[in-house]
């Protein structure tokens, strides 16, 4: 399965930022272990480079990773060539988007307006991140007249609200603090508690 369809089939990104580096691997561990399939490491975190190489072997065909925060194409490069299989970024960079298809990774760009969500999947996105996502019905006003466009809002988006961003046609969903807080402390509890929290996410959308 392409990396494109592993994100339309487990639908969850789960967004990793500014976690310590030596806790990253049991906090991608507890997030599988709830059934995420899909993380981003956002490149403004500590080594975030080398987490995504770390990752891309430890989990290879358990966990798609990719990077997040993708903000110009020296970002782009430099996630490949530690091995993202996708590039998310907040913004829209048409050059990201270019980089991305030339590397063969998914490419999913950042956009607000309806003139940004257009333009980024018109130049190549293969899913246009809807950010930040403000409420189910904007979501649902934007896909009336761009239903073709395969969106994922991320922000605000939580295991009490989730099922309702999905009725209005998103194709998946970037989820950060809803699953992983930078604020907490890790330890064998919090640990737990991400992978229910990682549970009740997935019950809730597929419920």
């Amino acid at each position: 399965m392409t990396p494109l369809l592993q994100i339309l089939e487990h639908k969850i990104v789960a967004i990793v930022r500014g976690m310590p580096p030596k806790d990253i691997v049991d906090i991608a561990s507890a997030l599988y272990n709830g059934g995420v399939r899909i993380l981003e490491i956002t490149l403004n975190s500590r080594d975030a480079l080398p987490l995504i190489e770390q990752l891309s072997h430890e989990f290879r065909g358990k966990m798609l990773i990719g990077a997040g925060t993708v903000l110009n194409t020296k970002d782009a490069s430099n996630a490949i060539t530690a091995g993202a299989a996708f590039l998310i970024s907040p913004s829209l960079d048409i050059a990201v988007i270019k980089a991305a298809k030339n590397a063969g990774v998914v490419s999913i760009p950042g956009a607000f307006t309806p003139t940004e969500i257009l333009s980024a999947y018109n130049n190549g996105a293969d899913i246009v991140k809807v950010f930040p996502a403000l409420s189910v019905d904007y979501i649902k006003n934007i896909l009336a007249p761009l239903n073709h466009i395969p969106v994922m809002p991320t922000g605000g988006v939580d295991a009490f609200n989730i099922k309702a961003f999905a009725a209005t046609g998103a194709v998946a969903f970037g989820i950060g603090s809803a699953l992983v807080k930078n604020s907490s402390i890790i330890n064998d509890i919090y640990l737990q508690e991400l992978t229910v929290k990682a549970e009740k996410l997935i019950n809730a959308l597929k419920n």
